[in-house]
Parts: structure tokens; sequence; C-alpha cells
């Protein structure tokens, strides 16, 4: 049975091949084929990913994203699809599961929402709800660089609590547009923001809400 994170995989490397190597994403300075050597570092070099949060290591994953960059494109879309080596902890289905699904599902989206043509994804409930399970535990450390007290709310509903606070700012809508405003893709996520005028407006200017 294919979980969530293999079938994200899958979509992320389509929407790549399909884009090219030159197309915009959502993620501020990168061409398409710079999200592809971002995908492949992270599962492939362990040694160099590290920089993504410990600053000392830092320019060390930029140069070794670079020379990923620099590949075929063509070799970072089937690095992609097959997967880490046997060798990584991402190999192991439960650590792909639990690292990827949210991943990839957030970079595609990077790609598809990029486009000027993009539309909305049906997303299956199943998927949805694990969507909305990942962020019920991380909501809070994905909205801590939120400026006022942040509440993310399903239609259904289900509420979690990014930030405690005053005043509040209520983010209601789907799970995959929650997920989307919480990495920091505000003005891509489809969503309806209720509270006090001035924290909504300080919100939208926050790049990013915490990683």
């Amino acid at each position: 049975m294919s979980t969530h994170a293999k079938r994200e995989r899958l979509l992320l490397a389509d929407l790549l091949e399909a884009a090219g190597p030159e197309a915009p994403t959502l993620c501020e300075g990168w061409q398409t084929r710079d999200l592809a050597a971002h995908v492949v570092v992270r599962e492939r070099r362990p040694d160099a990913a590290g920089g993504a949060l410990i600053k000392p290591l830092a320019s060390r994953l930029e140069r070794v994203q670079a020379e990923f960059a620099a590949k075929p494109y063509e070799e970072l879309i089937q690095l992609i699809r097959t997967g880490p080596p046997r060798f990584s902890p991402f190999a192991l289905k439960q650590i792909d599961e639990a690292a990827n699904a949210v991943e990839f599902y957030v970079h595609a989206e990077d790609v598809r929402r990029a486009q000027p043509d993009w539309t909305p994804r049906e997303l299956d409930p199943v998927f949805a709800d694990a969507l909305w399970s990942r962020l019920e535990r991380s909501a809070r450390i994905l909205c801590r660089g939120a400026t006022s007290g942040l509440v993310l709310r399903r239609p259904n509903g289900q509420t979690a609590v990014g930030k405690r606070g005053t005043p509040v700012v209520t983010v209601t809508g789907e799970p995959g547009e929650l997920t989307m405003f919480a990495f920091g893709r505000q003005e891509a996520a489809n969503v309806e923001l209720d509270g006090d005028k001035d924290a909504i407006a300080k919100l939208h200017e926050t790049k990013q809400l915490g990683i």
C-alpha cells in the first residue's frame, strides 16, 4: 500500500519535471532546479543538510546544494523519484512517512501555486486528516514566529493553538491550506483570517511563522 509520502514524492517529481528547471516556486529566490536540489541534498547528504538548522554548517549546505543544482535536471528528478539510498534513515518507511509526507506536499504546492494558472487541489479525506494531525502536534513550533495569538481552525470546528497571546487571529481553512499557511506560504493559502485588523496585517507581513 502506497504511503502518503511516496505518493507526494512522485507528484512532486512529476510537477518539477513538467515545469522544467527554470520555473518559479514559492520558495523565495529558488527556481525549480534549486528546489529539486534541496530535496535531493536533504535525503542524500546528511553531512550538509544539517546546515538548514545549524548555522556553522550553513555555508557547507549552500556549497553542496549548488553542486547538486548544477547537475543535469533530469538526474535530479530521477533521484527524487527513486528516493533515498538504503543507508539513509529516510529509507525506513516510518521515518519517510513522518518526515516527508508534509515536506513533499508543501514543496509540490510550492511548484503548483507559483504558476499563474494554478487551480486548487482537492485532497482525499484520509490525507487531509493526516495533515491536520501533524498540524495539531506541531502548530506551536510552526507558528512561534506569529506576531499575535494564533488559532488554526478547520471548517468542521476542530482547532489547534498555534500561539497563545492577545489579540488573537483565527485562521480558518482546510488542512492542506492551513499547512501552507503555517509553513510561511500565507499569501498562497486559501484561508480566512478573523480578528484584530492590525494583528492580521502584521501576520501577513511575517515571512516565516516559525521554521
